[in-house]
This record gives C-alpha cells, sequence and structure tokens, in this order.
C-alpha cells in the first residue's frame, strides 16, 4: 500500500482543547472529538497530536509536593512527566473520539501512542533554554519560584506573563514512527507525539539504547516531524483564533487567508507573531510546506477544523 495518501492529515490540538483538571479535560475533549470526526467524514485519514504544557506541569508540582511530604515519593523529572501527560491525554482523547464515534454508528478505531522523539545531545538548545512551559506567573511568583529553584529559568512571554524556559532542542527522528504507520495501514485514528513527544538521546555507554533528557520539544515542530515521517500532505495547527494576523491587536489588524512560504517568511522576520504563542506554529508551518511539493499547512480555530479543511477558514501556508 502507498503511504502517499493525499488525504493523510495531522491535526495538532492546542492548549485551548484541553483543561486544568482531569475533569475539564474530558469536558473539553469531548466537545472537540464530534469536530474531529467531521475532518474524517470529508475523506480524510487523521493522526493527532496534542500540546501538554500545563499538564505537564501539574504532574511536576504533584510529585514535587508529594516528595516534599513524604521523602519515599519520589520527584519527576520531565520525561516522565511528559510520558504520564502524554498517557492520560491519550486515554481521554481515545474516550471522547470512542463516544462521538458510538453517537454517529461508526466503527472505526483509535490508538494512542507513547511517542519518544530523538534529538541531539550536542543541541545549542541545551545552553540556552528558552521553551516556555507550565501556567503563566506574575513577575512575583516568577522571582519566588527562582528564589526556591535557583535552577530554573523564567522569561517574560508576550506581554501575558512570566514562564518557566527549559531547553528545545530540534526533533530529529520518531522513534515509534513505524508503529504509527502500521495503525494508520490498520484503519487506526492514531493520536501520538503529545506535547511534541519525549525527548531521547543515544547512550552509547549502554550499546546505544535510548535515555530521557530534561527538555521540552516545541509541540508544534514535533507536530510537523510527525508529519512528514507519516507522508501527510496537510499539516493542521489548531489553536484559539481563527486566522493568524499581522499587526495583531493594531487598529491596522489584518487576518491572513492564503499566505506563501516567503510572504510567511518576511512576516516571521519582522516580528509579526508572539515568539511563545504564534510564531512557532509559522515556523512548523513554513518547514512542513517546504519538505516536499504540493504540501500546506493550515492554522485556525478547533471550532471550526472542519471548515479550515474546505477552505473556509483559517490560514493556509503553501509553497
Amino acid at each position: 500500500m502507498s503511504y502517499d495518501k493525499p488525504n493523510r492529515v495531522v491535526i495538532a490540538l492546542g492548549g485551548n482543547a484541553l483543561g486544568d483538571t482531569p475533569e475539564e479535560q474530558i469536558a473539553r475533549v469531548r466537545a472537540a472529538a464530534p469536530t474531529l470526526l467531521k475532518v474524517i467524514e470529508q475523506g480524510n485519514e487523521i493522526i493527532i497530536t496534542h500540546g501538554n504544557g500545563p499538564q505537564v506541569g501539574m504532574i511536576q508540582k504533584a510529585f514535587t509536593f508529594a516528595n516534599q511530604t513524604d521523602s519515599k515519593i519520589p520527584t519527576m523529572d520531565l520525561p516522565e512527566c511528559g510520558a504520564m501527560s502524554q498517557g492520560y491525554i491519550g486515554y481521554h482523547l481515545q474516550q471522547a473520539i470512542g463516544a462521538a464515534m458510538h453517537k454517529e454508528y461508526k466503527r472505526w478505531h483509535v490508538a494512542s501512542v507513547v511517542t519518544q522523539i530523538e534529538v541531539d545531545p550536542e543541541d545549542p538548545a541545551f545552553e540556552n533554554p528558552t521553551k516556555p512551559i507550565g501556567a503563566f506567573l506574575t513577575k512575583e511568583q516568577a522571582d519566588a519560584e527562582k528564589a526556591a529553584h535557583p535552577e530554573m529559568q523564567f522569561v517574560e512571554d508576550s506581554g501575558r506573563g512570566y514562564r518557566r524556559v527549559v531547553a528545545s532542542p530540534q526533533p530529529k527522528k520518531i522513534v515509534e514512527y513505524e508503529s504509527i504507520l502500521n495503525l494508520l495501514d490498520n484503519e487506526f485514528i492514531v493520536i501520538a507525539c503529545g506535547g511534541g513527544g519525549i525527548p531521547v538521546v543515544r547512550d552509547y555507554s549502554d550499546k546505544g539504547t535510548y535515555k530521557g533528557v530534561a527538555a521540552v520539544i516545541d509541540k508544534d515542530m514535533g507536530g510537523e516531524l510527525l508529519a512528514e515521517d507519516c507522508h501527510a500532505d496537510t499539516l493542521v495547527l489548531l489553536t484559539a483564533v481563527d486566522h493568524v494576523a499581522i499587526n495583531f491587536g493594531k487598529p491596522d489588524q489584518q487576518d491572513l487567508v492564503d499566505v506563501t512560504v516567503e510572504e510567511a517568511k518576511k512576516y516571521v522576520a519582522e516580528g509579526q507573531f508572539g515568539k511563545g504563542s504564534m510564531e512557532p506554529k509559522v515556523m512548523a508551518g513554513i518547514k512542513f510546506a517546504e519538505s516536499r511539493p504540493g504540501r500546506s499547512c493550515i492554522i485556525g480555530s478547533l471550532e471550526k477544523a472542519a471548515e479550515a479543511m474546505a477552505g473556509l477558514s483559517g490560514t493556509r501556508i503553501h509553497a
């Protein structure tokens, strides 16, 4: 069977699709699931990925607090927290999609893959942490966290508050990509690369096996690599707004509908997009659109995902 299907689509769910608690997350993904089924009903084969920043922060904070009250409970590093978040977010998505399929009398299959992504241990990102994770903090809260944890770094994020930053190495290889392809070929809806994937490096002191590293892969770039490795033709990055905009928040704000790669690069060079919000999505869209002729990226809102696939909403980036 050829992998070059014209209707294979990677859909990346932004943070707006997930809640701050398990109960809120269940409600939100159940509300989102019918929209995902509409995309399938349009004739598309979908692979789902998702963010996990707040969830990883919540898990890590819970283990840290538990360790402070009972030293027998260990703290938990980022790779393990990422794996836990992939597991329970995938579980909620599987249940939500299953419930939506039951209502529509569909008999598709859905499965989550706890996904590792290999990174280069010499990636310069490890010397310059830039990836925001966790909740937004006031300056006072960030200063207090820094005082309690001197190894942590915090930065101001697009006028929205302060966030912890960790290394964000470039994703190089999806370790489980063959398993993902096998599931797709057997007509599964696959959930993979949650939160950008769990960053791992080769441990040549142990026969080249993989070991996790305390870093975070940008979820949009992880989704882009997933789309490339799965031979998708369309990458859909869903967020809280219907369109990418230039001059955002100004009187001359302009929503973008159809953008070439060269135009998108120009806007990035002008600093039109938030470093921790829209810019990574546009950069992922540029990379994917350049990766092979005929590929395109759509950035839009979850609520209008089906309309975006039909060309009625969203911003399309293409060569």
